[in-house]
């Protein structure tokens, strides 16, 4: 049974590098991608567009994204009765203090900075495979 993931990232690379690194998974895993928060909000609540998507085990999130932030989008998500339980990794390129802890305020269910080696991107996509796809239970 494949896993599906739900990508929201605006970077055409990042969206590339990832769709690389989870090619490489021997997990079975289906990549879904919104470039915004706007669009991560109707797929999730199926509107559009998007009203055939299927509910997404797992999202990875950027933070800094056009028309509504992932910080915005995260909010509503966890004030959503019906969205809450699906994890999310903050997925980013930030380091800040303020965006790790508003991302735990938020209710983020963990938060991770992108690294600008390849090599090591491609050891922490495998690392949150390993730990949310194989070692925990997804709702």
């Amino acid at each position: 049974m494949s896993i599906d993931i739900l990508l929201a990232e605006d970077d055409p690379a990042d969206v590339c590098l990832m769709r690389e690194a989870l090619a490489q998974s021997q997990l079975p895993t289906h990549l879904n991608v919104v470039r915004d928060g706007v669009e991560l909000l109707e797929y999730l609540r199926q509107e559009g567009e998007h009203a055939t998507a299927r509910r997404p085990g797992i999202i990875l999130l950027d933070l800094n994204m056009p028309r509504k932030s992932g910080a915005e989008a995260l909010a509503e998500i966890k004030r959503d009765p019906a969205l809450r339980s699906i994890p999310v990794i903050v997925l980013t390129t930030s380091n800040s203090r303020d965006d790790v802890s508003r991302s735990y305020e938020l209710c983020a269910n963990c938060f991770v900075t992108k690294p600008a080696d390849l090599h090591l991107f491609f050891d922490l996509v495998r690392l949150i495979e390993r730990f949310w796809l194989e070692a925990a239970t997804l709702p």
